[in-house]
């Protein structure tokens, strides 16, 4: 069976010598391959809108799609604004949080700053996961968060450094990986020896402009040989026909287009059909190891097809 393989990336406030060598060591010591390594910049992050599709869920609604592409529920957004929404619409009145930023004449971080204000007016609501508007200075913005969070990648003159790292599950499952070679989101939480615990511990000797937190955790790792597999396809444009996770599912009958609808974590149905089972496809696949992974995978697409 296919080997264990993850993305796992030094987040740009994260991104020093030291670091990368403190990365890299670990990495070694518990004898995980390193496949490749390197840098990608904020220009490239930016242009190819590469953290927005890691995003996607979120980004989709911030900087992908224009409100026109949107499903947002007309009812519900006239109760909360008092406005209808083909109204709003045909008014010029509703922005993703990408051209709310051009259309106010902000930056993410002032957008951000008025988002949180919207908040606190209860000038905010929510669709669904991921998916919020707010009434910003007059205008309907839909998630406006986001742009702070983008801005981090996207800063001139920073960037991520990456690793493409393979092992045997049997040498350290992936729920392992995670919760203790990687550490929790929270780096405060995290095992010492973690990763995210040892960028904590020594962040002004690993030359960090502050300390670490839930948002800038010091590093990224892959959830899932899926997640890794689409974060391979949109970070390195690897070809899926030649990724050894991605040949593997398609071996396994399931077509590349599907394999690419999943890549930004659709709401699947699986299970028996008296007892239907409908969640995230990302959540489905969590800390699975390869082989399971890709059971998982064919079991959702099967439902699928039936």
């Amino acid at each position: 069976m296919v080997k264990n393989s993850a993305f796992v990336f030094i987040k740009p406030h994260a991104v020093t010598d030291k670091t990368i060598a403190l990365v890299k060591s670990e990495l070694e010591a518990k004898n995980f391959t390193i496949k490749k390594e390197g840098s990608l910049g904020a220009a490239e992050i930016d242009e190819k809108k590469l953290i927005d599709q890691h995003y996607y869920a979120i980004a989709s609604k911030a900087t992908l799609l224009k409100p026109d592409q949107l499903n947002v529920p007309a009812d519900k957004f006239e109760a909360k604004f008092g406005i209808p929404w083909k109204d709003a619409l045909a008014q010029g009145k509703v922005f993703n949080a990408l051209d709310g930023c051009k259309e106010l004449g902000i930056t993410a971080d002032q957008l951000d700053a008025k988002w949180g204000a919207a908040k606190k007016a209860d000038k905010l609501i929510k669709f669904g996961g991921g998916f919020y508007c707010g009434d910003v200075e007059g205008k309907f913005i839909f998630n406006g968060f986001f742009m702070s969070m983008r801005s981090k990648f996207v800063a001139p003159g920073t960037s991520i450094y990456y690793f493409v790292v393979e092992w045997e599950s049997k040498t350290m499952a992936w729920e392992a990986f995670r919760g203790e070679f990687l550490g929790p989101t929270d780096p405060e939480q995290a095992p010492k020896e973690s990763l995210r615990g040892q960028i904590l511990a020594n962040w002004e000797a690993l030359g960090l402009q502050a300390k670490p937190n839930t948002g800038d955790n010091g590093v990224h790792a892959s959830a899932s040989p899926f997640e890794a597999l689409a974060e391979r396809l949109n970070w390195l444009g690897c070809s899926l026909a030649e990724d050894d996770f991605g040949k593997a599912l398609l071996e396994a009958g399931i077509p590349k287009e599907t394999i690419e609808a999943w890549s930004v974590d659709p709401q699947v149905t699986y299970g028996a059909p008296s007892m239907p089972i409908k969640a995230s496809l990302f959540d489905t696949l969590e800390d699975t190891d390869s082989d399971h992974c890709a059971a998982k995978c064919m079991m959702v697409h099967l439902t699928a097809k039936k």
